[in-house]
């Protein structure tokens, strides 16, 4: 089973790489009255990471409502 982790993870590094190295053009993001001149490799990922933690926390979120809705008070 360990073999087969690590040649996921070998697949899964090199696309990664090879996305990198062919995306590296730039683009301009803007927000607000900012830009940021960035390849889209980068803007990409750090796209990603930002919709991981968002999210994650949601999920937290709405279990943390879901809990506090099904305890019973105590008397």
């Amino acid at each position: 089973m360990r073999f087969i982790y690590l040649i996921l993870v070998i697949l899964i590094s090199a696309v990664v790489f090879i996305f990198t190295f062919q995306n590296l053009s730039t683009v301009t993001v803007s927000f607000l009255h900012w830009q940021l001149h960035t390849p889209v490799s980068i803007a990409v990922v750090v796209v990603y990471f930002l919709g991981m933690l968002t999210g994650g926390s949601l999920v937290s979120l709405i279990k943390s409502w879901i809990r506090g809705s099904t305890k019973r008070p105590t008397p």
